[in-house]
């Protein structure tokens, strides 16, 4: 069994990844640091720490999952891998490339494991994309669209993630994502340029960006804005056989603050109406309508994290693709 400890209790850290260390019998989420919240009224087996220092003189704890503001993610890391800690690091892992590879460097000099908590890439709507361009459905890909926008006109409540700071704005928040979707993908890209820039009264960060990726052929669009009320398409995608065109988001953060758990049989299940629409051709036929969508998926990020702690499996988030990721958002920050 891998014990556990949350450090910070937020979103992330209460809705996104402590029901899955509940849900799965291989861990025990043992500790949370949290100074607003009481994890105890919600998970009674799990005691409320009032400091990093008492996660780090624990010897049971094997891994710390840091759901802290961004820029404290190297720090906190820093100090877990010293007290012999392995690490999962919300995104956005870090602000620059550098300091990712010195962390990467400081946990392979104490034989520790950096995890990302790239959840994404075990949305519902992700594995259905695909699961359509790997099984060759369209054909050689041309053109490839991800959307991530939302509307949030009034800035974020929580302060820290609307002052000027490493790691912070809507690249590194949800460009995160979709950049690594992307490199989940096709690798790598050739080249690339884009634009960050502030659409909300008042707001201080980039809060909308538009970036071009490109992989000879392939052309790749990504774009996302806190100011689009009206739902676009998430994924547009383009081949020598045919379309694929996808509305909607994963429903696991929904299912998550409404109370549904892991473990339940609806739990990450789309409804009908989000379904993909297809146009194409496969093996002579003319094929036009509906791609069911996958069932999202998150646990299975969780559960690899225990099968590389315990049984040396090959971690499903290649940090080598996060640092990719790292310098295609430096670049970008920089103009592309």
């Amino acid at each position: 069994m891998t014990t556990v400890a949350l450090v910070g209790f937020g979103l992330s850290g209460r809705y996104l990844q402590a029901p899955f260390f509940i849900a799965n019998p291989h861990f025990r989420l043992k500790s949370v640091m949290t100074n607003n919240q009481d994890p105890q009224a919600i998970y009674p087996s799990v005691q409320k720490v009032p400091n990093l220092g008492a996660i780090l003189a624990d010897k049971e704890i094997d891994l710390v999952s840091i759901c802290t503001p961004s820029d404290t993610h190297m720090s906190i890391a820093q100090q877990c891998i010293l007290a012999g800690k392995h690490v999962l690091v919300e995104k956005p892992f870090a602000p620059i490339l550098d300091e990712a590879q010195k962390l990467l460097a400081l946990a392979e000099r104490h034989n520790r494991h950096v995890f990302v908590f790239q959840n994404r890439r075990f949305d519902s709507d992700f594995l259905t994309v695909k699961k359509v361009i790997q099984n060759g459905f369209l054909g050689d890909i041309l053109s490839y669209e991800a959307h991530y926008n939302r509307y949030k006109p009034v800035l974020n409540a929580k302060k820290w993630k609307e002052v000027v700071a490493p790691a912070n704005g809507i690249l590194y928040d949800l460009g995160s994502h979709i950049i690594d979707q992307t490199i989940v993908l096709f690798g790598k890209p050739q080249s690339g340029w884009g634009q960050t820039f502030t659409q909300r009264p008042n707001s201080e960060i980039d809060d909308a960006f538009d970036i071009r990726l490109d992989y000879d052929k392939l052309k790749v669009k990504l774009s996302s804005s806190l100011m689009v009320r009206e739902d676009t398409p998430r994924y547009i995608i383009h081949g020598t056989k045919g379309s694929f065109i996808k509305y909607g988001i994963d429903m696991q953060e929904d299912h998550l603050k409404a109370g549904l758990t892991p473990n339940m049989p609806d739990f990450g299940i789309e409804p009908t109406n989000h379904w993909g629409t297809i146009n194409t051709d496969i093996n002579g036929l003319h094929i036009q309508g509906k791609i069911e969508t996958e069932q999202g998926n998150w646990a299975m990020l969780f559960q690899n994290i225990h099968d590389v702690l315990t049984n040396n499996q090959a971690p499903l988030i290649n940090v080598e693709d996060v640092l990719v990721q790292i310098s295609i958002i430096e670049q970008m920050k920089k103009g592309g």
